[in-house]
Order: C-alpha cells, then sequence, then structure tokens
C-alpha cells in the first residue's frame, strides 16, 4: 500500500494581475518519481518553488507528510538548472554544507558526504572547487549535497537543462540508478518528453498559462531502467501521446502570445 506523502490542494499563484498557475491538486506518493511537462510559462517552476517553499501560493495550501509547507525546510531538497554551489567551497564542503547547518558533528558530515562522493561518481574530485568542475561534475555535486541532507522529497527543476546531450543522457541515468536504489520521493520539472517518460514512473502534462494539469499518467515500464528502453514500443507510444497533449498546449500558447501581439 502507497503513502501519500505530499498533498497539493487547491493552490493557485498570481502575479499582479496575471494568473499563472490554475487550481491546481496533486498527490504524490512515497518513493515515487514525478516528471512535470508542459509549455513555458505555464506554472511548472512556480508550482515546484510553492513546494520548495521559496514562494507562497496566492491560495491553496501544500502539506508534507500532513505539515502545511510554511517555507523552506531541511525535509524538501531543491536542485536547480544552474549549479547553485557555493564557489568558495570544495565539493566535500558543498555537500557537507546542509548537514552542518544542522549542527551535525564534522564526522559525520565527511562520513555522509564522502558516501555521496561515490555514489555520484566524484572519487577524487573531492577538495576541488567548482570552477575547477565541468557542468555535469557541478550538477552531480549539487544532487549529492541535496540528498545529503536526508530530504524527504528532492525537487527538481530543469536540473540537466544546460548540459549537452551526451552528459544529459548520462546524468538522467545516474540519478535514475540512484533513485532505484533509494527510492526517494522526487518531483522532477522538465521540457524534454523523453527525458520526463525514461525518468518518471508517473508524467503530468500541464496546460498553457494559466497553468492546470491536465493529465497524470503512469508510466508502465518496469525498473530498473536501462537506456535501451527508449527505442522499445512502449517507450514509444507513451511519448507520442505525451506529445500530442504537450503540441496542443505549446499551439495554445502560441496563440495567446500572439493575441496580446
Amino acid at each position: 500500500m502507497t503513502t501519500t506523502i505530499l498533498r497539493v490542494r487547491g493552490v493557485s499563484r498570481r502575479f499582479d494581475n496575471t494568473l499563472a498557475l490554475q487550481a491546481t491538486e496533486l498527490d504524490v506518493a512515497e518513493n515515487d518519481f514525478v516528471t512535470i511537462l508542459g509549455p513555458s510559462g505555464c506554472g511548472k517552476s512556480t508550482l515546484l518553488r510553492i513546494v520548495a517553499g521559496l514562494d507562497a501560493p496566492t491560495a491553496g495550501e501544500v502539506l508534507l507528510d500532513g505539515r502545511r509547507i510554511e517555507g523552506p525546510g531541511a525535509d524538501r531538497g531543491m536542485v536547480f538548472q544552474s549549479y547553485t554551489l557555493f564557489p568558495w567551497l570544495t565539493v566535500l564542503d558543498n555537500i557537507c554544507f546542509g548537514l552542518r547547518e544542522r549542527g551535525v558533528p564534522r564526522a559525520e558530515q565527511l562520513a555522509i558526504a564522502n558516501g555521496f562522493v561515490s555514489r555520484v561518481g566524484l572519487q577524487g574530485f573531492e577538495h576541488h572547487f567548482p570552477k575547477q568542475l565541468s557542468g555535469g561534475m557541478q550538477q552531480r555535486t549539487a544532487i549529492a549535497r541535496a540528498l545529503a541532507n536526508g530530504p524527504r522529497i528532492l525537487l527538481m527543476d530543469e536540473p540537466f537543462g544546460a548540459l549537452d546531450h551526451q552528459t544529459r543522457e548520462l546524468m538522467q541515468e545516474l540519478l535514475l540508478g540512484i533513485w532505484e536504489a533509494e527510492k526517494k520521493t522526487v518531483l522532477f520539472v522538465t521540457h524534454d518528453i523523453d527525458e520526463a517518460v525514461f525518468m518518471g514512473s508517473r508524467v503530468v502534462v500541464m496546460s498553457a498559462r494559466p497553468g492546470r494539469i491536465k493529465l497524470d499518467r503512469v508510466v508502465p515500464i518496469a525498473h530498473p531502467r536501462h537506456y535501451s528502453v527508449k527505442t522499445t514500443p512502449a517507450f514509444s507510444e507513451i511519448k507520442a501521446e505525451l506529445t500530442e497533449q504537450v503540441r496542443v498546449e505549446v499551439r495554445a500558447a502560441q496563440a495567446e502570445m500572439s493575441g496580446r501581439s
């Protein structure tokens, strides 16, 4: 029996006179990997920021383990498209940062951080600074930092969007492998349909602005997943369905922009 840990209830967001997000309902179960698709400006990142506590809803509420989210907290780990590492800290100390802020003893910090260094494949780079790392390595560090703090849910906003195609695919496999091993609950925003299907146990499609959830689709592909699953009929079928759903919303967004000009 699955346990729902995240509940989004009637959440909307208005910026001045613009409604960015319609009243939205979403449940996320423990150990679920939910990917969110939709056209630019549909409110995907706004919804994620509200769950993270970095923005407040105009109406509605978000509950994590039954407690209303009022602001940022260590129970949510956030990974952005930009790497957001502290440039003056080494890889190891970036990963330790949240643990240090919580008052975890240094020896325990290092034990946890070194464990995640190994999981994300950064052995040998523990004492490098962010400027000495490639984009993929910086994002590995950011993921390790988020996971090291032991969050109930990992929130990811286009985390691989700035990476080249090959690095992006490697990072998808890396993150999926970590999730399959640890079963951490994940809410993952992306524009990439292949990525959404490959990574997600569920794919949520949002409408053009003002955003709402128009489709919540279970991905019927078993775990663990190998990259070769992208060539299977099951993958192609769900990708075709989602491509059509997103295409309709992109056209609606373009029509709305044309109407304004």
